[in-house]
């Protein structure tokens, strides 16, 4: 930053004798000065419930919506940095139950639970863990099936901030705001009104960390529109996700989702 403040400088200065020593010219008629265009008037910006009643229709309405009842997938995910590839599956139960069971190759089975009351998580190195305080409260958050029909109730706050650029294209930006925990921002792209990316501030063992999450891929699946690709991006490494297959209204046992007996 000094070098360019020195080098604006030293241009200023020589170019100030040159000035000075050239004869003074005969002054020319002015020209009509152009009227000053007018200040152009921003656009207003939607409301909360505009940006999240787009969203519902264009995700495929309340009604299909809220038949879905439980979601199975398969996929794959890939950190680059770390040169590893591996396979996802997740289970998702109205209103609030998931895990997740990710093979890591060259490391084991990493699994997240919630089963609507308790979370936790278990992986090799560290075994099992139960998930306490702010990380238990975004946990609960992030485990409602119907979180895109519940914005309102998941946090306490939603307000507009403006419009910014997620890639090349425009999106409407949310603060939202928790009853616990760190404001959260919400991306909704100004076409398609879909969530496009999702950034929160996120409680581990590790401690904390920022999360960029991108969403990608739409895909119509039963009638509604489910994100099949979706890259993360933290202080240490990128992952992306990339589903292959969606399963809904699936039987799935409730004791998919309990926590693991301590080994």
């Amino acid at each position: 930053m000094k070098h360019a403040v020195w080098f604006f400088l030293l241009i200023a200065i020589i170019a100030m004798p040159c000035i000075a020593q050239e004869p003074p010219a005969k002054p020319e008629p002015k020209a009509p000065e152009p009227k000053a265009a007018e200040a152009a008037t921003p656009e207003p910006l939607p409301t909360i419930d505009q940006i999240l009643d787009k969203m519902i229709e264009n995700l495929g309405g309340k009604a299909a919506l809220e038949k879905i009842t439980s979601r199975e997938v398969s996929g794959s995910f890939e950190i680059p940095a770390f040169n590893v590839v591996g396979t996802l599956k997740a289970y998702a139960k109205a209103p609030n139950k998931n895990v997740s069971i990710a093979d890591v190759p060259g490391f084991g089975i990493v699994q997240r639970g919630f089963d609507g009351t308790t979370a936790w998580e278990q992986e090799p190195t560290a075994g099992l863990r139960e998930v306490t305080g702010p990380e238990l409260s975004a946990r609960k958050r992030d485990s409602d099936l119907h979180a895109d029909l519940h914005m309102k109730d998941l946090f306490k706050k939603l307000t507009v901030k403006g419009k910014e650029k997620v890639g090349d294209k425009e999106a409407y930006l949310v603060e939202a705001t928790p009853a616990e925990g760190n404001p959260e921002k919400l991306y909704f792209d100004v076409k398609s009104g879909l969530l496009i990316r999702h950034d929160a501030e996120r409680e581990s063992a590790q401690g904390s960390a920022l999360i960029e999450t991108y969403l990608g891929d739409y895909k119509e699946v039963d009638g509604v529109k489910v994100p099949c690709t979706m890259r993360q991006v933290n202080p240490a490494f990128e992952m992306t996700i990339k589903i292959t297959e969606i399963k809904h209204n699936v039987e799935i046992e409730d004791a998919k989702f309990a926590k693991p007996a301590a080994q």
